[in-house]
């Protein structure tokens, strides 16, 4: 192919780019650009403002990795990719959590042994090797994304030294005084085997049968009825409850009714927590039903029967029904009740009822020993902490603020589990109190020595015996940001990086990772962990269901990866996904974003065809494109200020697509060529500059979106010089406001006429004889012209003798 030359000799060769389309196989060979060049190192000594980020470690649970997931880490690369181009110095750590549940339940079945059956020390090697195929996938997944984050020193939350600084920081709080251990009634998952926190609960409506079980009077042989959905508890039952202004029970005060299959006497007592409305409005009290009967044994003073058992079985306290599971015992026990009579009805109803997040099953109230972490008396500081961080989006901040007005105990932090941070401590086998060690090593209390010989309560000889409890996994996570800044490791890193700058993270553990986050890091440091919350929404099927491996319509990310790419999959997410919203996903919604990455491809292999003048003069058409970019940008600009890639990428798709493309590229296709010499030099070379200071723009606002396809665009027209290196355009001050009505005028003049072609079978360069447009479009005449080889091009409106072919708002097209 010959190149045109321009009038001042300056040579128009074919495309620079070969490829007619986007090829997404290119993305592994700048990826191996970038490694090679250490693109993204961090370099803690620099005069750049450093932007640190507090990447959330994610948890190899399984295959596949869903959609949602991936792109939630893409866009925390977007993050980071801005404040490059921001001016900033990014530190961008990337981690894997490894610790907890899920670890040892998958552990069991990739080996098909029992937890219970398996030496600790055997478990542990199983544990540590279990997650090596999957982790080993996910940062694979992570790094075709084009994460560029520093996956040469990645962490595991369960490697030596992370475990280390969880006792390290524990050992602190205890000295604080900030842990104590005591026994309570606990949230117990039987299926986990463990204590959970009040945040590893959610609330699902499930149904049930509510009993309604006649009490006898002890005073006499009047029957009282009484509602409940859990008669397994009846064995447990220490006092009953009665609303004081219910008048049907005024005369039941201080008497006592009988419970039956026991026949204990218990009292009728008056309290405001009986609800008149719900079953017969008469209510029992056990240990424990839920978390009300909880705080009314407190505040009764009555004494506690242990119904379950930490198998989830019912104890000897249940007589004839113990070691029954709670459902048979619940049946059993109905069905005895209904052969005496003692059942007045049934009701099949929907409970709120409390499950582990972990195992999906009910969560039970059974009294345990645990260690707990002071937090009621940090509320108050918590939220003063949280009220100094920026939330993106802000209206998420208020799920943070709702938990943290919810928490109503101390944090139980001690575990009975395998696979996780060993709790420090050493029981003097004379006076049985515990010994907490020095900071330093990683301890292993259940298989090592302790550091010391010497009680330090009774300053006996006699031995020790280690704690064989872990933390929960919250406890380990909660470290985070002092883990990736370096805390009591590196005191520049410290320094320098603390407090992160951002958390990005998913909603749905707000109310434990970030929380715990705030709690542990000001009780640590006395300060907020991170100026900026950012928090992602779920990634939903197009039924609007949130993806779960359960349910079965999780998308798996790495064919959708192979298939389209990294860029293609990163630039549908973010104009799927505004900040903090649910974004629906599927391969449908992906393909069609493709044709986005092909139509910025055929632009820029059009532009790279032209010489890029320094100086040149703009027409009005030049000016009014720039006008348009310099609002793009302001737009762009606002949106990653924000973190939402919503907001660029939708409007770089809006200009790139239906502006640029559609309306000034082919309103200077001719002035570009000017293969007849119609159009002055100047304007010819204005042409070129245009074009071009466009792409460039776009290129650059577009990069931490698309990095692989804007830096290969950019190195092959512009610069060797990867365009991660740059920084994002300044906001021009061109007046965009002159433009305003310009830009409504000039599309619907070019829709007109191109619909007017289209109806009548008429190709584009099909000569027009004459047209009227808006006076506004006057100093883009010649333009308008050549671009719809319009033979008379005039402005206003026809004459009443002219015969109007079609009329469109401002446009006529004439005979």
């Amino acid at each position: 192919m010959k190149g045109n030359v321009g009038l001042a000799g300056e040579r128009m060769n074919a495309p620079i780019l070969k490829e007619k389309r986007w090829n997404n196989v290119l993305e592994r060979e700048i990826a191996s650009r970038w490694a090679s060049e250490s693109l993204y190192n961090f370099h803690i000594r620099t005069k750049r403002e450093i932007f640190s980020i507090d990447t959330p470690p994610p948890y190899p649970s399984g295959r596949p990795w869903s959609v949602g997931a991936a792109a939630h880490y893409s866009q925390i690369d977007m993050i980071a990719r801005t404040a490059r181009m921001q001016g900033r110095e990014v530190y961008f750590p990337v981690g894997i959590d490894r610790n907890g549940l899920p670890v040892e339940l998958y552990t069991e079945r990739t080996y098909n042994v029992d937890i219970h059956e398996t030496s600790r020390e055997r478990f542990i090697e199983l544990c540590e090797h279990a997650l090596d195929d999957l982790e080993g996938e996910m940062i694979g997944t992570m790094k075709t994304m084009g994460l560029s984050g520093d996956f040469d020193h990645y962490y595991r939350t369960d490697s030596e030294e992370y475990r280390r600084l969880t006792q390290i920081t524990f050992i602190d709080l205890w000295k604080k005084g900030l842990v104590y251990e005591d026994t309570r009634p606990n949230n117990y998952c039987a299926d986990c085997g463990t204590t959970i926190a009040d945040a590893e609960i959610v609330y699902e409506e499930l149904p049930t049968t509510l009993v309604y079980i006649r009490f006898k009077l002890m005073e006499s042989n009047e029957m009282v009825t009484i509602a409940t959905t859990r008669p397994e508890f009846l064995c447990s039952c220490q006092a009953i409850l009665v609303h004081p202004d219910d008048d049907r029970y005024r005369r039941l005060h201080g008497l006592h009714c009988i419970v039956p299959l026991y026949d204990r006497a218990v009292p009728i007592i008056p309290n405001n927590a009986a609800k008149m409305e719900f079953g017969s409005g008469v209510v029992m009290i056990c240990s424990y039903g839920d978390t009300s009967d909880v705080r009314l044994f407190r505040e009764l003073k009555l004494q506690e029967i242990v119904a379950i058992d930490t198998k989830g079985r019912m104890t000897d306290a249940a007589k004839q029904y113990g070691g029954l599971s709670i459902q048979d015992a619940r049946q059993q026990i109905t069905k005895d009740l209904e052969s005496r009579g003692l059942v007045e009805r049934k009701e099949s109803i929907m409970h709120r009822t409390p499950i582990c997040d972990r195992s999906h099953t009910p969560v039970e109230i059974v009294p345990m020993k645990e260690f707990y972490l002071k937090q009621l008396e940090f509320i108050p500081s918590i939220r003063k902490v949280a009220e100094r961080m920026d939330f993106h989006p802000e209206a998420h901040r208020q799920i943070l603020y709702n938990w943290i007005d919810s928490v109503a105990i101390d944090w139980p932090i001690s575990r009975r589990r395998i696979y996780g941070t060993e709790i420090p401590i050493w029981y003097c086998n004379a006076c049985g109190k515990p010994n907490i060690p020095e900071p330093g090593p990683y301890y292993r209390p259940w298989k090592a020595d302790p550091p010391f010989q010497i009680c330090q309560n009774c300053h006996a000889k006699e031995g020790f015996t280690g704690e064989d409890r872990t933390f929960d996994t919250w406890f380990d996570s909660s470290i985070s940001p002092l883990f990736v800044s370096g805390y009591m490791r590196s005191q520049d890193l410290f320094r320098t990086t603390f407090p992160v700058t951002i958390r990005p993270q998913a909603k749905d553990i707000v109310r434990t990772w970030l929380y715990y986050t705030i709690l542990r890091c000001y009780q640590l440091t006395g300060k907020g962990p991170f100026k900026h919350v950012w928090i992602m929404g779920y990634g939903v099927d197009e039924s609007g269901e949130r993806m779960s491996k359960s349910k079965g319509n999780v998308v798996d990310p790495i064919p959708i990866l192979e298939k389209f790419g990294a860029d293609t999959f990163r630039f549908w997410n973010a104009t799927e996904a505004s900040t903090g919203s649910d974004f629906r996903c599927s391969e449908e919604r992906i393909a069609g974003t493709a044709k986005f990455m092909t139509k910025l491809w055929n632009l820029s292999r059009f532009i790279s065809s032209f010489p890029q003048p320094t100086k040149t003069r703009p027409t009005v058409t030049d000016k009014w494109i720039l006008s348009e970019l310099d609002k793009l940008t302001k737009e762009c600009l606002e949106g990653y200020e924000d973190f939402n890639f919503f907001v660029p990428s939708n409007a770089l798709r809006e200009f790139t697509w239906n502006l640029f493309a559609s309306h000034y590229v082919e309103m200077v296709k001719a002035r570009a060529y000017n293969t007849d010499r119609a159009f002055p030099q100047s304007d010819q070379r204005a042409a070129w500059h245009t074009l071009h200071t466009c792409l460039r723009s776009i290129l650059i606002l577009l990069a931490p979106i698309c990095p692989h396809m804007t830096d290969y665009l950019w190195r092959a027209i512009y610069s060797p010089r990867s365009i991660h290196l740059q920084m994002f355009p300044r906001q021009g001050r061109r007046r965009a406001r002159r433009f305003d009505k310009v830009t409504n005028s000039l599309v619907e003049f070019n829709s007109t006429v191109w619909k007017y072609k289209k109806a009548r079978n008429l190709s584009l360069n099909q000569p027009l004889a004459g047209v009227y447009a808006s006076p506004r479009l006057k100093s883009m005449k010649c333009d308008l012209k050549a671009m719809h080889r319009i033979e008379t091009l005039r402005f206003g409106t026809p004459k009443d003798s002219q015969r109007v072919l079609v009329r469109e708002a401002e446009t006529y097209i004439v005979s």
